[in-house]
């Protein structure tokens, strides 16, 4: 056997122009990554090159990934990589696979100065789906945007990388596996970890899991369901839901991960996890939820398939916090929600005194808010839900949050939410995504709407539809400035705000490969009218959103592809 240090070699290469990351990290079609010649490895050369090389040297750095197609062969170019740029530990998932809220936990939990995470979130996965790369960093959460910037910059300008090409690791065995390397003076080490255990321990510090496991398990258990959509949550499920707390092992389905995820869209909503959604309706099962990809969304069910909106399931956590031990200790220090998630969690803040933020989208916004003391729980509308013990959104964490609230409140899913309004009113509200929009008309479209509403005129000009009448208070793009370091976040999107607090935001999203995504949401606040149809209440406005923005003209959509 040859026992020789292993080579580094410096390898040239041709920048990309495209390797810019969004909200969550760069996303590209699996194919992208497989028939562009050094694609992935400028990109992870760019990542390790955006870290100075005096914290480089001899750090740790996390990698796991959701388990989708491209997973281990990414992992093998970032060992090979990682060693050759001077990284002392690498922590890696078994098999390569670990959640997103995992990986926070463990970054947190080794003080790596980051972790690459392998994932395209509830995007869909195999040979002819997504694949992608999110970068996070020492607090556990997604990069800021100066990171990310400086990433994209380097990578438009790489001419080579570093890589030890014969490096092997084996993601099968659990433990540490040592490799010299030439002219490096300490061995290179690879530890393969249990990718649930630190993860569920932080859980067990967060919950009640005795009384969870009565509730779950004991004389009078509740009946529950629990969808993993053949993403990377399923070993989490099964080990703390089914095994620690005691459900049947039937109340897991789809919990096997896969690199495909059984051939669906692994976004758990109303149209994806329709499945869920229709195993609930006879009534068997009290409560149900569902998770995406990388395991940090999730959806609420109750019976006989209640859906509970996660604008709903935030401000319900929040009303409800006392319910989790942690919070007991720690207290609460602040709510927030992304910008266009409904004004439900507003109304519990104002009531609670609690201070309350609307940042822009994405994680790393709430994790800045979190890493000054200044927040405890957080929300967005796209099924993202998460507290203070990690830096990203944790699907798991928020079912455990809910069924924490269930077995302290002994009431359904349904009345603790109808409690909820008779005490604050409702926010009807809605998402409508149109999704692989032309990105041309797409942007055009944005543009020329912002052109009208921005102009003065546009301010108290009423629109009726039927017997309502709306009239426009506010108009702009909405921006941002952090309280804690007074950076300014342009261009989130463009609200229109009108005189009863209604609102209709429009916004492009960044987290496909393909084509562009126009999304238009719609709030509405009701103090009495609150057991009706969100869809019919909504109606009139949805009209309005339309023939403002001449959507379906300008994208030659008839409708939207999905509904949330």
């Amino acid at each position: 056997m040859d026992n020789s240090p292993l080579q580094v070699l410096t390898v040239p290469t041709a920048p990309y122009p495209d390797q810019r990351p969004g909200t969550n990290g760069l996303r590209k079609k699996v194919y992208v990554f497989q028939s562009r010649r050094n694609y992935l490895h400028n990109f992870i050369q760019s990542i390790f090159s955006s870290i100075d090389l005096r914290d480089r040297q001899g750090s740790t750095v996390v990698v796991g990934g959701d388990g989708r197609f491209f997973n281990t062969t990414a992992i093998e170019v970032i060992v090979q990589m990682a060693a050759a740029n001077g990284v002392g530990r690498l922590i890696i998932g078994h098999h390569g696979i670990m959640s997103t809220p995992a990986i926070s936990c463990v970054i947190r939990k080794y003080k790596a100065i980051g972790g690459i995470i392998l994932t395209a979130s509830h995007n869909p996965g195999g040979p002819d789906g997504d694949f992608g790369i999110k970068f996070n960093t020492a607090n556990g959460g997604p990069a800021k945007e100066a990171v990310t910037n400086k990433i994209f910059q380097i990578s438009r300008t790489i001419e080579e990388f570093a890589i030890c090409p014969g490096l092997r690791v084996d993601l099968t065995t659990l433990g540490k596996q040592m490799f010299d390397l030439e002219n490096k003076f300490k061995p290179f080490t690879v530890e393969i970890v249990d990718s649930v255990e630190s993860y569920a321990n932080l859980l067990r510090n967060i919950f009640d899991f005795a009384a969870l496991k009565e509730f779950l398990s004991g004389e009078n258990h509740i009946k529950i369901r629990l969808d993993g959509m053949h993403g990377v949550v399923g070993p989490y499920v099964k080990r703390i839901i089914c095994e620690e707390l005691g459900c049947p092992v039937n109340s897991a389905i789809n919990c096997v991960p896969m690199e495909d995820f059984g051939g669906q869209h692994p976004d758990p909503n109303l149209t994806y996890a329709a499945d869920l959604v229709d195993s609930m309706r006879d009534g068997q099962y009290d409560f149900g939820a569902a998770f995406d990809g990388d395991g940090d969304r999730n959806m609420i069910l109750g019976k006989h398939g209640f859906f509970v909106s996660p604008p709903d399931s935030v401000a319900v956590i929040a009303d409800n916090i006392f319910c989790i031990p942690y919070f007991q200790h720690t207290g609460v220090r602040g709510f927030a929600r992304s910008m266009p998630t409904s004004g439900a969690l507003d109304r519990v803040a104002k009531a609670t005194k609690i201070e309350l933020y609307e940042t822009p989208t994405g994680w790393k916004f709430f994790g800045n808010l979190m890493d000054a003391g200044r927040l405890s729980l957080c929300g967005e509308e796209s099924f993202g839900t998460g507290g203070d013990h990690i830096r990203e959104k944790d699907g798991l964490w928020a079912v455990l949050a809910w069924l924490s609230i269930l077995a302290t409140r002994r009431k359904s899913v349904e009345d603790i939410l109808k409690d909820h309004w008779l005490k604050y009113g409702r926010n009807y509200f809605t998402r409508y995504d149109y999704e692989n929009v032309d990105i041309d008309a797409a942007c055009e479209m944005m543009e020329d709407l912002e052109m009208m509403i921005s102009n003065k005129s546009f301010v108290k000009q009423r629109f009726a539809v039927e017997d309502k009448i709306y009239q426009v208070e506010k108009a702009d793009n909405f921006e941002y400035t952090d309280p804690v370091d007074s950076t300014i976040t342009r261009n989130q999107g463009l609200r229109i705000i009108f005189s009863d607090g209604s609102r209709i935001i429009y916004r492009l999203s960044g987290t496909g490969s393909d084509g562009a995504t126009v999304r238009i949401y719609i709030d509405s606040y009701e103090k009495e009218q609150i057991f009706e149809d969100t869809q019919v209440m909504l109606a009139p406005l949805a009209t309005i959103a339309l023939k403002i923005s001449q959507l379906h003209h300008r994208t030659g959509r008839s409708g939207p592809s999905v509904i949330t």
